[in-house]
């Protein structure tokens, strides 16, 4: 689904090579394996019945949640299932006694920008990470208060 999703989406945002870069390194199942493993991240898959429409992974920070990942397949977006997803995560923080949610988003990717900011979310300031292969993520960091 992750390949798909990216695909799909980013290449109008980054390259493709940079996209198939991202989606090994983060995406890939030796990538979640590990990040569930060792890095104490919990998956979720998003449903509509039988079918899996998206998918999310956070984890706890620092008495915040991190989203490290959100996303709803194109056939599925604008349906409500992002909304739904984003109560199910603000009610995970309040019961866990986190003050805010915080994630990354790429600069260039308005669309979501847009919809993190009509969720709560506030840019509170930018990050530009090496991750290697001489790629760079250049991304906006968001945080909702709970």
């Amino acid at each position: 689904m992750a390949g798909q999703i990216w695909r799909e989406y980013y290449v109008s945002i980054i390259t493709l090579e940079q996209i198939n870069y991202m989606v090994d390194k983060f995406q890939s199942i030796p990538a979640i394996i590990d990040q569930i493993q060792n890095q104490h991240y919990v998956y979720y898959i998003l449903q509509s019945e039988d079918q899996s429409v998206g998918y999310l992974s956070v984890r706890e920070e620092k008495g915040k949640l991190f989203l490290s990942k959100f996303y709803v397949a194109k056939e599925y977006r604008g349906h409500g299932y992002a909304s739904q997803a984003m109560a199910f995560l603000v009610q995970y923080g309040k019961e866990r006694g986190l003050s805010h949610i915080w994630l990354t988003v790429n600069r260039d990717n308005d669309s979501s920008i847009a919809v993190y900011q009509k969720k709560g979310f506030q840019i509170v300031r930018e990050q530009v990470a090496d991750i290697g292969n001489g790629y760079v993520m250049d991304d906006y960091i968001m945080e909702k208060e709970l």
